[in-house]
């Protein structure tokens, strides 16, 4: 049998809470559980003046429990993570136990620290990595559980059949909600897409996708992609704390984005959409330097200022070889829920900054209160099946743009002679 949330809440009622004297669910100390196949997380309220040994002693005596009872109903616990946190909801201690602590774990149970996942230190390194000379410091590891591998510059991942970047001149202009809603209509279409949020130092994903309850998973030195509306999505935003900044150097951006890539199990995929952090930075000369891509696309807003920075993030990717398979008119308009438009950013510069650049117009995107509403709560699917006015304009807005760019990369994949165009006689 596979664990579930309310089998791992049962065994929790058997595991006493030492501060409120009751088990851990009547005290009110379990606040959620997640539960997949054999892998298994809770969170636990507790005063920070408990001390680390009564959270390892807690943490321990659940994961017992928990195994014990399973292994009586033909089950087995790979996986167990214990996030303690505070009245605040900041995490004070967490105890992995099993196979999602490293690669190559013997899956022991051994409670791991806080400590060993990545975090921003004072100096700008994670932890104690980040000094020179140091594995962090040199672009390799800052990862916990993964191991450094070699691939030859600008090869492609194994199974993957196109890669695309999203770019942005500046920040602001929506190119995590545009890769995003990229992603899911292509996946609506019938494709098998993956998602990387690569933008290292703001990653939104895990708020747009709604994966707050989930925890990341690696197993045998292999992420675990979420496999969540219809797309498999990695982001940096489940290794490292919510709350925390990552105050990284260039090289270890470097090693986080190329193990977010080349050390993610993917699988087989019609496409793989990267979410580039904004402007012409380290994270893309990685990725050009590191992966075949077979194209990008550069988002904009229609004001002037925009435009200047999308202007030189095209110009990046043409300077890198990357084919620029499109401009994105972003926020063209704002549509309200009665199907009035306001042009409030202006509208159609995008197009005609497209066209002075000599690269495709692929579409533009309308701002509307449901998709403001469904990034926030983690559901990009919402916007593909709006039925009032505002909705229907920004179904078929997503629609369109998932089209113009499928029909892009045919041609582009024509044009490098990787595929031939098909005559169909009736």
């Amino acid at each position: 049998m596979s664990l579930s949330k309310d089998f791992v809440s049962s065994c929790l009622t058997s595991v006493a809470d030492p501060v409120r004297g009751k088990d851990l669910v009547s005290s009110g100390a379990l606040q959620w559980v997640s539960a997949c196949d054999t892998y298994a997380s809770i969170r636990l309220h507790m005063p920070a003046s408990a001390g680390r040994a009564v959270f390892d002693q807690v943490a321990q005596l659940s994961h017992a429990k928990l195994s014990q009872v399973a292994q009586r109903n033909g089950s087995k616990v790979d996986s167990f993570i214990v996030e303690f946190v505070d009245d605040a909801g900041a995490v004070l201690h967490t105890a992995r136990f099993g196979g999602m602590v490293a690669a190559g774990s013997s899956g022991t149970a051994t409670p791991t620290s806080q400590s060993d996942r990545p975090e921003a230190g004072p100096s700008g390194a994670m932890g104690s990595a980040g000094a020179a000379g140091s594995p962090a410091a040199s672009g390799h590891t800052p990862i916990p559980g993964l191991q450094p591998t070699n691939r030859p510059a600008g090869a492609g991942l194994p199974g993957v059949k196109h890669i695309i970047a999203v770019g942005a001149g500046k920040g602001g202009v929506g190119k995590s909600s545009i890769s995003l809603n990229l992603a899911v209509g292509l996946a609506r279409k019938g494709h098998a897409v993956g998602l990387l949020d690569g933008d290292i130092y703001g990653p939104s994903m895990p708020t747009m996708l709604g994966l707050a309850p989930l925890e990341q998973a690696v197993l045998n030195g292999k992420l675990q992609p979420f496999y969540i509306h219809g797309i498999k999505a990695i982001t940096i935003g489940k290794l490292v704390d919510a709350d925390r900044p990552l105050i990284w150097r260039g090289p270890m951006a470097h090693g986080a984005f190329k193990q977010l890539t080349e050390q993610t199990q993917w699988g087989e995929l019609d496409y793989l959409i990267i979410d580039l952090p904004p402007g012409t930075g380290d994270i893309a000369l990685t990725m050009a330097q590191s992966l075949a891509l077979t194209g990008a696309v550069v988002v904009c807003t229609p004001q002037k200022v925009a435009l200047d920075d999308a202007i030189r993030a095209a110009r990046m990717f043409q300077q890198l070889n990357i084919e620029v398979l499109g401009v994105v008119e972003n926020m063209s308009s704002f549509v309200g829920d009665d199907g009035k438009v306001y042009d409030i950013f202006g509208k159609g510069g995008a197009e005609v900054m497209a066209q002075r650049l000599g690269v495709p117009f692929i579409g533009s995107v309308p701002i509307t209160m449901s998709l403001r509403a469904n990034s926030d709560n983690g559901d990009p699917t919402a916007n593909f099946t709006g039925t009032d006015p505002a909705g229907m304009r920004l179904k078929a807005s997503l629609e369109s743009l998932v089209q113009n760019l499928e029909s892009q990369i045919a041609l582009g994949a024509m044009r490098s002679g990787r595929e031939k165009p098909v005559l169909t006689i009736s």
